[in-house]
């Protein structure tokens, strides 16, 4: 038996004010400001652009989330908001209802639409207000007529019309309106383009940088002063920055853009993925930290043992919630160097990540002691490194007073690989029944994966054994 929902009295009225939409635009001055939301929301699902237009200067919140509602875009719905915005940024004096000051293009607001259409328990108004103070304030400039978030992906295949419009609308107003976003994502874009985009963009309002794109060392010494510039940032994402072999001036770029980290005063997150220009080289970075870092991520590089040196000496890590070093071969590096970095961060840390380095025996015997200390710990991984089964045994019993370590992730044991280095099924099965016996005797229930690959976490073949305590195991097909 179905059960019937009639449509609201409200939806009722908004759709039969819409069938004459002169009246419709004629009685915003008087619509309680219940009828606005659903009326705007069949609006631009009818595409009354006349409709969206005049609702825009008599808007009675202080943030129009029209994002949300752009999942089907059309073009010509975004027009008519741009030129309501245009006869509102024209008058001197706002309209009495107008209370509009952000126009948020992201994926967000969902909340706002659902909540005023019923679908959600309805929240005073007023709420809405307060996302805006904190938005606006950061920035410590004066307050704009009218704040725009957009969400920025700088990838030249993704160019629509949509953007190209909306650029085009902020190039000739940029006095009369911020485009604000908190997260920048450049993946391929010529550098002269991606210029002219950010000389439209508020850069003190980004929180977050991903470059995600494959750049020569002197393509990013071009691009550091705009960083320098996203003054708010607090996370920073490199990824796959190279030399050139005929790159003369690779000192001098490299220090145009390690001085940009000066003025970056909130960063707290750094992620660089196969930053070539890094070794020998770390501590030109990490002297111009200005704020202790949560993370720290270096991958796939070579760095020398004097820049683990300066990380362990670096005054702005021992507040590290996560550090991850993956494929940093650390192979002929004095254990007392992990040693004395674990020692630094052991309080913090919830998040070590060491797959891929080369860690021989010796070296993680002697990070077994400090590694009790890490009180915090709850992720640790060593995917990829040659270890006995012995020192695995030993880390199995130092990691036990570990209670919050969740996610254990530890290579499968040296001897279950012949001479060839080629696995062996049958002695791994068995090396995995003597860790769990290990694991048994200790008596705290826990889950480790063993892993004959560097990542098990994108595996496809996974074995549960129903044991008291869970043991994963990972072998690739």
């Amino acid at each position: 038996m179905s059960v019937w929902n009639p449509p609201r009295l409200l939806d009722l009225a908004g759709t039969s004010l819409l069938r004459a939409e002169t009246f419709a635009i004629t009685a915003l001055e008087d619509l309680p400001i219940e009828f606005f939301p659903p009326l705007f929301m069949e609006a631009f699902h009818g595409r009354c652009t006349e409709t969206l237009k005049a609702m825009v200067h008599t808007w009675p919140f202080v943030r129009l989330p029209l994002g949300g509602l752009m999942e089907m875009p059309y073009l010509g719905n975004l027009q008519a908001v741009l030129d309501g915005l245009d006869v509102l940024l024209a008058q001197k004096d706002r309209p009495r209802r107008c209370k509009l000051r952000v126009l948020d293009l992201r994926n967000t607001g969902q909340d706002f639409w659902s909540m005023w259409s019923g679908s959600n328990i309805h929240v005073s108004s007023s709420s809405l207000m307060a996302p805006v103070a904190e938005d606006r304030s950061r920035t410590g400039q004066p307050l704009a007529p009218l704040d725009v978030f957009i969400e920025l992906c700088l990838n030249e295949g993704t160019m629509d019309g949509f953007f190209i419009y909306l650029m085009q609308w902020v190039e000739k107003r940029k006095v009369s309106v911020h485009l604000c976003c908190k997260k920048l994502k450049i993946v391929t874009m010529p550098m002269e383009n991606i210029m002219k985009v950010l000389s439209m963009v508020q850069l003190d309002c980004i929180e977050e940088v991903q470059l995600n794109c494959t750049w020569h060392l002197s393509t990013l010494a071009m691009f550091a002063p705009l960083l320098g510039q996203m003054s708010n940032a607090q996370r920073l994402f490199l990824s796959h920055i190279h030399l050139s072999a005929l790159d003369e001036q690779e000192e001098h770029h490299v220090v145009q853009i390690t001085s940009q980290f000066l003025r970056l005063h909130h960063l707290r997150d750094i992620r660089m993925e196969s930053p070539s220009f890094l070794q020998g080289r770390l501590d030109q970075i990490l002297r111009c930290l200005k704020t202790p870092l949560d993370n720290l991520t270096i991958t796939h590089c070579l760095l020398t043992e004097s820049d683990l040196t300066h990380l362990s000496q670096c005054p702005n890590i021992s507040q590290l919630k996560g550090l991850d070093l993956s494929g940093v071969t650390l192979t002929d590096f004095s254990p007392e160097l992990l040693q004395v970095l674990l020692e630094k961060v052991a309080a913090t840390l919830q998040e070590l990540d060491l797959d891929l380095c080369g860690i021989m025996d010796s070296q993680l015997e002697a990070l077994l002691p400090v590694l009790t200390h890490c009180s915090k710990l709850r992720t640790f991984s060593l995917c990829g490194n040659l270890l006995s089964m012995a020192v695995m045994e030993k880390l199995l019993h130092h990691t036990d007073g570990l209670p919050g370590l969740i996610l254990e992730l530890y290579p499968a044991p040296r001897e279950s690989y012949n001479s060839q280095r080629i696995l062996h099924p049958g002695r791994l099965a068995q090396l995995q029944a003597e860790l769990i016996e290990i694991m048994s005797n200790l008596g705290r229930p826990r889950t480790i994966w063993i892993s004959s690959s560097p990542c098990p976490r994108w595996g496809n073949e996974i074995f549960y054994h129903e044991k008291t305590i869970t043991y994963c195991c990972f072998v690739p097909s």
